[in-house]
């Protein structure tokens, strides 16, 4: 398990653990507790970390789909590529480029007014109910979400997309029926995982401010939030041979 594409899911298994706990505890003590309140730092500190590892987690998603690219229309070339330095290095882009990314929007969120209400509308701290609550102009501010959604879901989104056309292609023209199976499920996991994530984040925050039903972009919230990382761990080793295969040679060594 040693290779490339199990170093980027170790590292995407860690983002949605963060991604998961900037999340999910304050949510079940607010349900638990009858106050139901979280002070202006800890809304600060939720919104940043749930959106810095969501973006974290985008990035990673695109460059997956590169691997992959790489690995099935490129086999000869691919440990040449993808050697541990550029590994590393496109990890470490995906971190920090989502670290600095959310520092922008959430600083300028953070500075506006707030005297309308001290209800938020959500179970966790995510940037429409909160600007519902600014008592000034938040046009500037919700273009400015909204650009960063346009470059980071569409932007991502046309670069899996395309890997995956490419791959398709590719996959499409292998004689064998068993070389395309066998091609087809390196990647399988990916695209479902990617389709969860890309759908549920571009209805979140790809609408136009006027559409209805804010309790609908809640329940979505809880597909991206607890449902699609509890499925991800089942989806990546189910369907993946290396990993029941290393399974069952750990529970034979016991």
């Amino acid at each position: 398990l040693h290779s490339p594409m199990y170093f980027f899911l170790f590292n995407l298994s860690i983002l949605e653990i963060g991604f998961t706990f900037s999340i999910i505890p304050a949510t079940l003590s607010n349900l638990l507790s009858t106050t139901k309140t979280i002070s202006f730092y800890g809304w600060l500190i939720q919104c940043y970390f749930y959106f810095f590892l969501g973006v974290a987690e985008f990035l990673l998603l695109a460059v997956m789909s590169f691997d992959r690219y790489i690995a099935i229309c490129n086999p000869l070339h691919y440990h040449s590529v993808m050697n541990v330095r550029v590994c590393i290095y496109l990890v470490l882009s995906c971190w920090l480029t989502g670290y600095f990314f959310m520092m922008w929007p959430v600083a300028a969120i953070a500075n506006l007014p707030f005297c309308r209400s001290n209800i938020i509308d959500h179970f966790f701290c995510d940037i429409e109910p909160l600007l519902a609550l600014a008592c000034s102009n938040t046009h500037y501010t919700e273009l400015l979400d909204f650009s960063i959604a346009i470059i980071v879901l569409l932007g991502l989104l046309t670069i899996t997309a395309v890997s995956y056309i490419y791959i398709i292609t590719t996959v499409l023209k292998i004689p064998s029926t068993t070389g395309r199976q066998k091609a087809f499920s390196t990647c399988s996991a990916h695209i479902i995982v990617a389709s969860l994530y890309y759908g549920s984040a571009i209805f979140m925050y790809l609408r136009p401010s006027n559409s209805p039903s804010l309790d609908l972009k809640k329940v979505v919230s809880i597909l991206t939030a607890v449902i699609t990382p509890t499925l991800n761990p089942f989806i990546y080793t189910l369907r993946n041979k290396k990993v029941k295969e290393a399974v069952r040679d750990l529970i034979r060594q016991r």
